[in-house]
């Protein structure tokens, strides 16, 4: 069938499609039945409160317009109750406000929604396409995603962007961080290859982004131009380790700037440069081999299965050998924190993971995006993304890797000045 008939046949508005109509007719109602229960839950909160005439002081206030959001399945019509407080005058400090977590003021859009926009831009819709991709996703009569909201959406983006490259970094400390090179489908206008992001976990856990920033995924100089940025906005502690690919010029800039900051290897990505320089009939068993060495429960036994596979491999297959062999001692660095961590420092999958969807792709054909615009996009995924990024396991041991505890084999090494503090005195 050719392109053109097909294209006609997903148009908005060429065949009914019942399904959409009762999923969008029971959001509503769910939405509905969810909206007022949170005013309920505000409402029993206050239920004590009383006024000086003893009426009851926070009270329903009958409702706002009814407004639609946009959602996954299309526009759903909601109506946000209102509620008051007779206890306080109008400019009160102390009045009572109810503010609406499900469905916040002026929300026109869901957050899967946020989301979907800056990941179809970056894979190369341009803005004038928007309203008719999305139509065929929301349906024809979508309000609000126009070519003119999409470019005042670029433009908030882009200013937010702003403010957080600008922010204050003083107060913030980083135990570990991941640092990777990102490849966006879209062409940067300025040969840019791709999207240097750094992820930082906090002494609470925490996992935040650090910073991000265009340029060539090897290039030493712009590793270490984000690097200096960061410094120069506050972040003065060095992390305890960093873990990264071993093709970038993070590790030269690394050096440079936070030179006690122990490198780990991540092993993902040697697992696939190991593979690749073998043939394909070997490669299931040869990663069998690889992921004993990284899962093995002591050093010990990490070292055992090191020097196995080596043996095993490097007669016939030199280069697989050597690939893994040089870097030994930054694959195996994890050993020497915490055994709860170890998951979290053997590979860069935390950023992996966040750009799984638009990672690794083929140039798109016309035009060029913006730097500026690229950066904003990325912002917006990376903001969505950080609200679901899983804590570090064990978060108590982060205090004491902080503090410079020493580790083995994952286990605190306890001296006897530690155990008899006061023999040692």
């Amino acid at each position: 069938m050719p392109n053109d008939n097909v294209t006609k046949l997903i148009q908005p508005g060429t065949f009914d499609d019942p399904l959409t109509d009762v999923l969008r007719n029971g959001a509503r109602s769910l939405l509905a039945q969810a909206v007022e229960a949170e005013v309920a839950a505000f409402l029993g909160k206050h239920a004590d409160l009383k006024t000086e005439d003893g009426r009851q002081r926070i009270v329903r206030h009958g409702h706002l317009p009814e407004r639609e959001v946009m959602t996954g399945i299309g526009p759903v019509a909601v109506r946000q109750p209102r509620v008051r407080d007779r206890g306080a005058a109008a400019s009160d400090d102390g009045r009572i406000r109810f503010s609406p977590a499900i469905l916040p003021p002026y929300a026109r859009r869901s957050k899967s929604l946020e989301v979907l926009l800056p990941i179809l831009y970056l894979k190369g819709i341009s803005t004038g396409d928007f309203e008719e991709a999305l139509a065929a996703l929301l349906g024809k009569d979508a309000p609000g995603l126009s070519a003119s909201t999409i470019a005042r959406l670029k433009e908030v983006w882009a200013d937010e962007h702003d403010r957080w490259r600008k922010r204050d970094l003083s107060t913030r400390h980083y135990v570990y961080v991941w640092a990777d090179g990102i490849h966006l489908q879209a062409r940067l206008e300025d040969e840019k290859q791709c999207i240097l992001v750094m992820i930082g976990a906090t002494p609470e856990g925490k996992k935040e982004l650090i910073g991000f920033t265009d340029g060539a995924r090897e290039s030493a100089l712009d590793w270490r131009e984000l690097l200096l940025d960061l410094k120069r906005r506050g972040l003065s502690h060095a992390p305890k380790l960093a873990a990264a690919d071993g093709a970038l010029g993070f590790w030269k800039a690394l050096g440079e700037v936070w030179p006690t900051t122990t490198e780990q290897r991540c092993w993902v990505h040697k697992t696939a440069n190991v593979l690749n320089k073998l043939p394909k009939s070997l490669q299931p068993k040869a990663k069998r081999s690889l992921h004993e060495i990284w899962l093995a429960e002591t050093r010990r036994d990490a070292e055992t299965a090191f020097d196995a596979f080596i043996q095993a491999y490097a007669l016939k297959y030199e280069k697989a050998a050597e690939c893994l062999a040089k870097d030994r001692e930054t694959l195996l660095a994890f050993y020497n924190f915490p055994a709860e961590h170890w998951k979290h420092l053997r590979t860069t999958n935390p950023i992996e993971s966040t750009f799984a969807t638009v990672r690794h792709r083929t140039i798109r054909a016309k035009g060029c995006l913006s730097n500026k615009t690229a950066l904003a996009m990325v912002f917006k995924l990376l903001e969505a993304a950080q609200r679901s990024w899983r804590r570090i396991d064990g978060p108590n041991q982060l205090p004491k890797v902080v503090l410079g505890a020493k580790f083995n084999d994952g286990l605190e090494v306890v001296t006897t000045a530690d155990r008899h503090p006061e023999a040692a005195a």
